[in-house]
């Protein structure tokens, strides 16, 4: 297996390319190895797969994080369907904070969203049935969940009419209001 990483504006947000094989029968392709992502420079213990089924396009999932000290870095696919994926910048002192990024996954396009310790992570559906799959570097600590609200970053959301959100979602706090726990160059 072969994996390529593309750097993006956000340092530490990382697209990853895995390599596909395909044939009559259709295709195969590993999605994780440890070994071949360290040797990449991607050396994470992931403690817990995550997998959420959203059965309506314009379903947003988001912004959430983590805090310390179990804060999470997590590498998230499309399994079916497609979503906009995002990645928000909540690094105190960060020359990026507050910014984000924003990637199509869909099962047909090879890429994976790395998203490290100190960013907010959401995405929206495109497609009825999307089904994500994700890693973390650490197990769900419901004291130490938090959520921002998605419309209060300026993120441009390519939605046809208002999104479905979970009632955690639509009681989120501004960013504007939010008070991060994470500081750039901090190791955690």
């Amino acid at each position: 297996m072969s994996i390529t990483i593309v750097t993006t504006g956000l340092h530490g947000v990382l697209i990853v390319e895995t390599e596909r094989f395909e044939d009559e029968r259709g295709c195969f392709e590993e999605s994780w190895n440890r070994r071949t992502f360290r040797e990449a420079g991607l050396d994470v213990d992931f403690v817990q797969d995550n997998r959420s089924l959203s059965l309506r396009a314009g379903t947003l999932r988001g912004l959430h994080f983590q805090a310390p000290p179990h804060s999470q870095d997590k590498l998230i696919r499309c399994a079916a369907g497609a979503i906009f994926d995002v990645a928000v910048d909540i690094r105190c002192g960060s020359p990026t904070f507050g910014q984000w990024i924003a990637v199509e996954l869909t099962p047909g396009s090879k890429k994976q969203l790395f998203i490290p310790q100190g960013f907010l992570h959401g995405f929206l559906t495109l497609t009825d049935n999307t089904v994500v799959e994700y890693k973390c570097s650490d197990f769900y600590e419901p004291d130490c969940d938090g959520s921002i609200r998605w419309d209060s970053l300026g993120i441009d959301w390519p939605l046809r009419s208002p999104p479905i959100l979970s009632a955690k979602d639509r009681a989120a706090i501004d960013f504007a209001h939010f008070e991060s726990p994470f500081i750039f160059g901090e190791e955690l």
